[in-house]
């Protein structure tokens, strides 16, 4: 894409120069840097903000994304292949302009906490921006062992905050927003952080970070409810096992190991590389036994899709042919001693479900009970609306509305992508316009929408996003019901993690 010479933005670091979107109307400010290296002395450290610089640095290409295995994550939507590198400390903008003060809506990327980055071209904000008037924001930062090798116990004060780096990567990120945002258009004082899966599971957990309060005003949490992340104890068992995989004895000595050799050392273990709850940066749980109090005054819109997991199950050699023997032997690992009332109870709310459908329904269960779960604890504990949804629209193609898919809809994309589709159409303009006014004034509702009420325990109004789109109260009720005695018969062990 090529740069313009008149596309200059002034930040308090200085000066960037972007490009214009072909027939879009917007700008873009690509691999924006807001932090300095990670590499070297600076693994496992808390971020640093970017130096000033002299002149006008390019911003017309996508930044490093963080070292990760795979190529998910790694290509543009040109399918150029992003180079891999600790110096990630990238973001990306979108704005219809430079001046003015629209809405900001930061989008922390999906794929767990393991891989991923905000320039994968699921996420090309150019159309959302366009559409609502609004500055979308893009970001990279580090993950797996590179962002949350909890060290601190091991390696003393300085390692303070290395179970979290990549959440402070986004702190830092979030900082530099609210200092710098101004000069492409965007409201600091209206600003709204949104993700989905791995991303939905980062904003609940800067909804509980206490050093992130002030720096966004609203959230939006796509099939990714975090309620518990990982303990100090589980954090430091992680680190010893890696550091005993490594050879090394001096946490210091961490720092030396080639970037690739650590990625896959850490990935050889039979360990989780996810926030650690270390008591400063993190002091609670997000969402258990209680919100977070940092959550308290944040609206939130949570939601999920009916079939999360039929993404997760597309390679499965029985996909659409299970049988009800299988149904009740693969439901039993599970739902365990709850399986034949949790059946009973899906089969009722889905009469003519095939045990396939059944199946992929009861393993979603557990990006529905998570969200279900966070908003009631919410609701319980604060006046501050939110709001609960379903994605349902089944023209998503043939895996149906399956985990990640809404993202097109969200975005504005999945009409440039199926043109002439009127269902389509109808699903984005429902979707994206609920997301824009969210971020504009805090609630979903727009003139294109069924009234949608905050979602309460006693009402559990749920808006269903579909072709039409519609308002349930308490959806598929029996289902949710059964299924939580399942998670009651194992919070016992989780509460051991």
């Amino acid at each position: 894409m090529p740069a313009h010479s008149g596309l200059v933005a002034s930040t308090p670091a200085g000066k960037l120069r972007g490009s214009s979107v072909p027939d879009k109307g917007v700008l873009v400010f690509k691999g924006v840097r807001y932090g300095e290296s990670t590499a070297g002395a600076a693994r496992f450290k808390p971020p640093i903000a970017v130096k000033p610089w002299e002149g006008i640095v390019d911003a017309t290409e996508f930044g490093s994304i963080c070292p990760q295995s795979g190529k998910v994550g790694a290509y543009t939507k040109e399918r150029r292949k992003l180079p891999q590198s600790e110096d990630c400390l990238v973001l990306n903008v979108w704005t219809p302009a430079l001046e003015g003060k629209r809405p900001v809506l930061v989008w922390l990327h999906g794929r767990g906490y393991a891989q991923g980055a905000g320039s994968e071209p699921l996420y090309d904000g150019a159309n959302l921006a366009q559409r609502g008037d609004v500055v979308v924001v893009t970001l990279n930062h580090r993950l797996n062992v590179f962002g949350y090798l909890h060290l601190e116990e091991l390696g003393g004060p300085e390692y303070s905050g290395s179970g979290l780096a990549g959440m402070l990567d986004a702190e830092l990120a979030l900082t530099w927003v609210r200092d710098s945002i101004a000069g492409f258009g965007g409201d600091p004082s209206n600003v709204t952080i949104f993700g989905e899966s791995g991303g939905g599971l980062k904003i609940c957990t800067l909804l509980a970070m206490p050093s992130s309060k002030g720096l966004f005003h609203k959230a939006i949490v796509q099939s990714g409810p975090s309620i518990r992340t990982l303990s100090s104890r589980r954090g430091t068992a992680n680190a010893r096992a890696l550091m005993q995989a490594l050879g090394v004895t001096d946490v210091a000595a961490l720092c030396d190991v080639p970037a690739d050799e650590l990625r896959t050392t850490a990935e050889s273990l039979s360990a989780q590389w996810a926030p650690v709850v270390d008591g400063v940066h993190l002091p609670a749980h997000p969402f258990d036994p209680v919100p977070a109090p940092t959550a308290l005054d944040i609206p939130i819109m949570i939601g999920t899709n009916r079939d999360e997991s039929a993404l997760y199950l597309v390679s499965d050699p029985r996909r659409g042919s299970l049988t009800d023997a299988e149904l009740a032997e693969r439901s039993e690992r599970i739902l365990g001693d709850q399986r034949d009332a949790v059946l009973a109870a899906y089969r009722a709310s889905r009469p003519n479900a095939t045990p396939w459908e059944l199946f992929v329904a009861i393993s979603s269960q557990r990006f529905h009970h998570g969200s279900i779960l966070l908003a009631e604890r919410q609701s319980a504990a604060t006046s501050t609306p939110i709001w609960m949804y379903s994605f349902e629209f089944e023209g998503t193609g043939p895996l149906g509305p399956a985990h990640g898919l809404e993202i097109a809809y969200v975005y504005g994309n999945a009409s440039e992508e199926r043109p002439g589709d009127a269902a389509v159409a109808q699903v984005e303009r429902d979707m994206s316009d609920a997301w824009i006014a969210f971020a504009r004034t805090g609630d979903p509702n727009h003139a294109a929408l069924p009234a949608w009420p905050p979602y309460t325990a006693a009402q559990r109004h749920t808006l269903v996003f579909d072709a039409p789109s519609r308002v349930a109260v308490d959806l598929r009720g029996g289902e949710r019901q059964a299924y939580m005695k399942v998670d009651l018969r194992r919070s016992r062990a989780d509460a051991q993690a």
